[in-house]
């Protein structure tokens, strides 16, 4: 079946709302001008329940059905990323450093669409919570939203969400039952040597060998630590140090990425990097200090409710145009928060060809938003049918 016919419609307007965000791109938790172009929408539509400021600029509109019935969360998040846009596009964004570049003005409007169509029909049970979200690209906005209360708040029974994926044929949705995204934690290591003539290293403790012995052995942790169908990365993202080609250094810093599903195998990368840098600092006679961070739980699909939205899913693109067992992938997202309080599921919505995701030449393809707006009504009609 196609899009909603409705919302269709709204096409234009679709891609109106969402070239204005992608002009006006905000950062992690100082989304409030998006918040309040969300909001001015949200009225024109008729909604009259709307609570702002939810996790400094979070926005949850409730719209409510014909009859008693329970709350479904529709989720969408609005932040933008810290980088300058190279597209070249007549509705690029007007703000220096900021920049869509991962399809959040898309989300927002897909949910929006979504949010126009079922203020206008209400062709169904119980209430709908529509969840728009400040930083999910860090700060974790999903889980402050999940600690000031909105699930017992508007008492919402399950909760979903879209995100756009370029290079996955479009209009296809992808999903998988039980962890879809990875845990992200990043780790910290602060050498502290004695720097000194690089003529004479002798008289030196040098920081950047112990750098390289430690960065060294961070990879055996994948390779002989854990076990080969434990899905784990551990990655070096960053070194800094020295400032000449005739200084050794005083001090070091290595900065990195961990990537789990298991919170066993997270424990195990912990005790290892702890183990490891304080053995290659002995060995090397420095100092070092580890600072292990946890972010974002794994994300983790409810079975029967991502069966549901596959069904779903496949009423709007057809079944061959859905994959349900998609697998799981090393990326992290903190709509795991929400998914540790409520059952839902997380999907990929394809967008076709194009530059990927966190990329300076990336852009929404706007042709998506009805077909993820109606893949958001028709799970609400579906779910809570008259």
């Amino acid at each position: 079946m196609p899009p909603v016919n409705r919302i269709a419609d709204y096409a234009e307007d679709m891609k109106a709302w969402r070239r204005w965000m992608h002009q006006h791109p905000e950062l992690q938790f100082d989304c409030h001008e998006t918040a309040g172009f969300v909001v001015e929408r949200l009225k024109e539509f008729g909604i009259t329940e709307i609570h702002e400021g939810i996790a400094q600029s979070g926005v949850v509109a409730i719209i409510e059905g014909q009859g008693a019935g329970p709350t479904i969360g529709l989720r969408a998040d609005m932040d933008a990323l810290p980088m300058q846009e190279t597209t070249g596009l007549e509705y690029a964004s007007k703000v220096d450093g900021k920049m869509h570049a991962c399809g959040h003005d898309g989300h927002t409007t897909m949910l929006l669409g979504a949010a126009k169509y079922l203020a206008e029909t209400r062709n169904f049970k119980g209430r709908v919570a529509l969840i728009f979200q400040p930083a999910e690209e860090g700060g974790g906005g999903a889980g402050v939203m999940v600690e000031e209360g909105i699930m017992e708040r508007f008492d919402i029974a399950d909760v979903y969400a879209l995100h756009n994926n370029p290079g996955v044929p479009f209009g296809a949705f992808v999903t998988t039952a039980g962890p879809i995204m990875a845990a992200v934690d990043t780790f910290h290591v602060y050498i502290d040597g004695v720097g000194g003539h690089g003529a004479y290293p002798q008289d030196t403790k040098d920081p950047i060998m112990a750098t390289l012995g430690i960065c060294n052995a961070i990879q055996t942790i994948v390779s002989r630590n854990h076990a080969t169908m434990d899905d784990l990365v551990v990655s070096v993202t960053q070194i800094h140090t020295g400032s000449a080609d005739n200084v050794i250094p005083d001090d070091a810093y290595i900065n990195g990425t961990v990537r789990t599903f298991d919170p066993a195998v997270q424990d195990m990368v912990e005790k290892r990097l702890t183990e490891i840098v304080a053995g290659q600092a002995a060995s090397y006679d420095v100092t070092a200090r580890l600072v292990y961070e946890r972010g974002y739980p794994a994300t983790v699909n409810n079975d029967a409710k991502t069966q549901f939205a596959a069904d779903v899913a496949r009423d709007v693109a057809g079944d061959a145009a859905v994959n349900s067992e998609g697998g799981r992938e090393m990326g992290a997202e903190d709509f795991s928060y929400m998914l540790e309080k409520r059952p839902g599921a997380y999907l990929f919505l394809g967008q076709g060809d194009g530059a990927g995701l966190h990329n300076p030449n990336y852009n929404f393809n706007d042709d998506v938003a009805p077909i993820g707006a109606s893949f958001f009504a028709r799970l609400v009609e579906t779910a809570q049918p008259l």
